[in-house]
């Protein structure tokens, strides 16, 4: 499906990307020298405060005498602590996505009937533009839904009779459908993948008026069933993905987009842009990734020491995919523990004991529990790592039988409420466009004739 490329064009990309460094590399001394907050991150790798927030607070430790402390992580929605709000819906024997939904958007928990009518809208909303999935997903099929899924939101603009409109109601209403029609387009573009590009039988089921979790699981299984504790589990998953404050990557990018005066369907569609790397949304899938790697290369699963050792040379940039990195491991704000990752263990426990999984969750928490320890002896310094909410999220995913390329796209139909939230709130109460300042170590040159280069 790639362009084809002559062998002229092949060849001078390879010359000018030999000449690149040269040109344009950075030495790190830079950023010292003029004390740049690389990744807008300060020495002690808070964030760089760039703005005030309602919606979500994000705390992982407490300065005491001026020394950031260490605590455990708490995540709120509008004040509200996570546990709570989970606690309190599941204990009514309900599902909690759209009362999230409502709270983020609106400010404050609903009643019965604003919430009875709030979902009624919702499921109004789910229904795509007439011919939209034959226009924009079937006839530009992608191999990544996160990719279709940013060209469908921006290609809503072309569909809407007003969509340069920033008031509160317009916005609202933008953000409602979008919220709405995320799902249907993220389910029509897995089933176009799979058909031309893995060549399977093509299969579009249509939104139904039930709750996001049925809803979603209904779109994308072909026979369209699912169990009620399949519904439960999935959206818990997606209450927990909904919103986590305005400093993460592809929040902030839809605050940046939204301070410059752009629609919302631009904002929305660079946000999950953002989302799509594997430093942010993406790691769940890289998490999976890893843990195939980890699978095939440890013979015995309850072997600390055999573990620790293929640890390290993932540590060491020599397995996996070379990186370094431990995915699901580490956060930017949380330090002792994400409460996202506490709860997704533990409802990935009780699922994996419930489907001849325990092995396979056994050597996940041994990952966990072994990478700070394996960190530490490869790199040094005392860094504390916890796992964070992607480390359990795939291996949840995986056993409710969602396909891997559903995994981040998942993230953004739950993580949508919470970029539309900040969209308008930076329109409303910003004021400024963010533009921060880029130091140049250019040196000046003198321009001279073409002839004489």
């Amino acid at each position: 499906m790639a362009t084809a490329m002559s062998e002229k064009a092949q060849g001078f990309i390879e010359n000018v990307c030999g000449q690149y460094p040269r040109h344009n590399y950075i030495d790190p001394i830079y950023y010292e020298n003029y004390n740049v907050k690389r990744g807008l991150r300060n020495a002690d790798n808070t964030g760089v405060l760039a703005g005030i927030t309602k919606i979500g607070a994000v705390h992982g430790a407490i300065v005491e005498d001026g020394e950031r402390v260490p605590i455990e992580g708490k995540l709120y929605y509008r004040g509200y602590e996570i546990n709570d709000i989970i606690n309190g819906f599941t204990g009514e024997g309900r599902q909690g996505f759209g009362e999230v939904a409502y709270l983020l958007l609106y400010g404050s928990l609903p009643t019965r009937s604003e919430l009875d009518t709030f979902e009624e809208v919702m499921c109004e909303l789910r229904t795509l533009p007439p011919s939209f999935t034959e226009d924009m997903i079937l006839k530009a099929p992608s191999p990544d839904v996160m990719n279709k899924l940013a060209r469908c939101v921006l290609a809503l603009y072309s569909y809407d009779s007003n969509p340069d409109d920033c008031s509160l109601p317009n916005m609202l209403r933008q953000s409602m459908q979008l919220i709405a029609q995320v799902a249907p387009i993220v389910a029509h573009a897995y089933f176009t993948k799979r058909h031309y590009y893995n060549n399977e039988s093509l299969i579009i089921h249509n939104p139904q008026d039930l709750p996001l979790a049925e809803n979603f699981l209904q779109m994308v299984r072909p026979d369209q069933k699912y169990t009620q504790e399949e519904a439960r589990l999935l959206d818990i998953c997606l209450v927990l993905h909904a919103e986590h404050g305005g400093g993460n990557n592809s929040s902030f990018t839809s605050r940046v987009l939204s301070s410059s005066g752009t629609d919302t369907y631009s904002a929305i569609s660079a946000a999950v842009s953002s989302l799509k790397g594997p430093k942010h949304g993406g790691a769940n899938i890289k998490v999976m990734e890893m843990f195939e790697a980890i699978k095939e290369n440890v013979r015995d699963w309850k072997d600390d020491d055999e573990i620790s050792s293929v640890l390290g040379r993932i540590i060491d940039k020599k397995l996996g995919d070379c990186s370094g990195l431990v995915y699901g491991m580490g956060h930017a704000v949380y330090t002792l523990s994400d409460p996202r990752a506490i709860l997704l263990k533990k409802y990935a426990k009780e699922l994996a004991a419930s489907n001849s999984m325990m092995p396979e969750f056994e050597l996940l928490e041994s990952v966990e529990r072994l990478t700070p320890g394996v960190f530490a002896s490869v790199k040094g310094g005392g860094k504390i790592i916890s796992a964070n909410v992607d480390m359990y999220s795939g291996l949840v995913y995986q056993m409710l039988n969602i396909p891997t390329d559903l995994f981040t796209p998942l993230f953004a139909i739950a993580r949508t409420v919470g970029w539309c939230a900040h969209r308008i709130e930076e329109a409303l109460c910003g004021g400024r466009i963010i533009r921060p300042a880029y130091r140049s170590i250019s040196a000046q040159s003198v321009y001279s004739p073409l002839e004489r280069r």
